[in-house]
């Protein structure tokens, strides 16, 4: 069999052009994640692959992210209070963080026995019977005392889940949200380790915003959780 060097090359440019459409695709447009901690339950279950919108707050330059801060074609557009965010964690840049949007720059936020007051207003909480969401978690958090309640975050109705547990970040003194960056937290409250703990996120640092859920399941061999698949939660939007 004669060896066709010219064909080689060309499917070998092909496929490398491809590789690196697929690579900006997923750079400023789309990209799947997968949740692998608790902080967003009931919104975001352990298990969900979710898909992010990479250009709902500006349309980037492709790859200009990786090395370092994003080059914006378009103007950045500043996210709604509300927002499932994912972003880069700031004490280490090399993880990626989802929390729901709180504070945005220039907000006066106060947090009084785990209740949140934005510029002097509180945010709404409506406690309910959250029976049927403990059976979708995970062995760990179907053992805690849980309270749930039905919040108003900007144009956003979710869920909050919250314990009876004190915490020192249960109550915080007035601070304001500098410009450029914004205070997130997890809708697992007690269980969130979030900007309560560890300050703003940089807008830079901002990677895209939460749209759906494709898939959701838990593999015992990765996690130390049971099997769970979850067909019912393929196509929840956030």
């Amino acid at each position: 069999m004669k060896f066709n060097k010219e064909k080689v090359i060309a499917e070998f440019k092909s496929l490398t052009l491809i590789v690196v459409v697929i690579f900006a695709f997923r750079s400023v447009v789309v990209e799947p994640y997968r949740i692998p901690s608790g902080s967003m339950i009931p919104t975001l279950n352990i298990g969900d692959f979710i898909l992010v919108n990479k250009f709902a707050y500006g349309f980037k330059l492709p790859f200009s992210d990786m090395f370092t801060d994003p080059v914006y074609l378009t103007k950045f557009t500043q996210p709604l209070r509300g927002d499932v965010l994912v972003f880069k964690y700031p004490k280490d840049p090399s993880l990626n963080y989802i929390k729901r949007l709180i504070g945005l720059p220039g907000d006066r936020i106060e947090i009084i026995d785990k209740q949140i007051y934005i510029n002097g207003k509180i945010i709404e909480m409506e406690s309910f019977d959250g029976s049927k969401i403990k059976d979708e978690m995970v062995d760990k958090f179907r053992q805690v005392n849980f309270n749930f309640f039905h919040a108003k975050t900007g144009p956003y109705t979710h869920v909050v889940q919250t314990t009876n547990e004190v915490t020192p970040v249960d109550n915080l003194e007035q601070f304001s949200v500098p410009k450029g960056y914004y205070f997130v937290m997890g809708d697992n409250r007690d269980f969130s380790a979030d900007s309560r703990y560890w300050g703003f996120v940089p807008e830079k640092n901002i990677k895209g915003k939460a749209l759906m859920v494709w898939f959701s399941m838990t593999f015992p061999v990765i996690e130390k959780h049971s099997f769970k698949f979850r067909p019912h939660r393929i196509g929840t939007s956030l």
